[in-house]
């Protein structure tokens, strides 16, 4: 009876474990030319096999890292080229004012799109609830292959076959959401210094004690809203 009791609770823990993730073939198929050797890379430098990763944009950079846990904390485990963004820096704010979003943004398993017409992309949650506060429109915002958009951040499609398969292992390990923080810029006092004539300085030091939590624990800051304004916990 014990051992019949045990086997049930395998099974209804798996079942509770289990995430329905969207898929395709051309989804599938990238992971399997790609996961092979992006897990190999992961097990040689020591990460966790129970994959939880980390995308942090620098928009200046042209930049997208991501982290994954090591141990207690996060590590660097590759940086990507962004192919193409628009607006510049500075958030958006807009249905069609043609800005890339800068924020604080979490990814489930639905925002997955394994047949977007931009190849593979992942929807980062824009308007988050900061931006529904303060009434700011538009939606559909991605990370997608194709080389090409207004308002969302482009890869190219070997790229974003590797970011995307990165994000669908970490959910199918049972990361319940990924974090995607995007900045401006490196957000270290010499850069707030030189970009403290810019109309967005005002909304970008409350992004930064977001941003030097991360650089201080590399854990992802815990992100709420209070006044309408980003709060942060450790």
């Amino acid at each position: 009876m014990p051992k019949l009791f045990f086997i049930l609770l395998l099974s209804l823990l798996a079942t509770i474990n289990t995430i329905d993730l969207p898929d395709s073939k051309r989804a599938s198929d990238a992971r399997k030319a790609i996961w092979p050797k992006l897990q190999k890379e992961l097990t040689e430098q020591k990460f966790d096999s129970r994959y939880r990763i980390y995308i942090r944009i620098i928009k200046q950079l042209d930049l997208i890292e991501v982290w994954a846990k090591k141990g207690s904390k996060y590590e660097l485990f590759k940086r990507y080229s962004i192919c193409y963004y628009s607006g510049g820096l500075g958030t958006k704010i807009s249905r069609g004012d043609g800005k890339s979003p800068e924020g604080f943004y979490t990814v489930g398993a639905k925002q997955l799109n394994p047949v977007s017409n931009y190849h593979l992309a992942i929807n980062i949650g824009y308007p988050n609830k900061f931006e529904r506060l303060k009434g700011y429109t538009g939606d559909a915002i991605m990370i997608h292959g194709n080389c090409a958009s207004i308002g969302c951040y482009a890869m190219t499609n070997p790229t974003i076959e590797e970011i995307y398969t990165l994000a669908y292992k970490a959910l199918e390990a049972g990361q319940p959401s990924i974090n995607v923080d995007i900045f401006p810029f490196r957000m270290t006092a010499e850069h707030m210094k030189e970009f403290e004539k810019s109309p967005y300085i005002g909304f970008w030091k409350t992004m930064k004690p977001g941003y030097d939590l991360f650089e201080k624990n590399h854990l992802p800051p815990v992100v709420s809203v209070v006044n309408k304004q980003y709060a942060f916990g450790k």
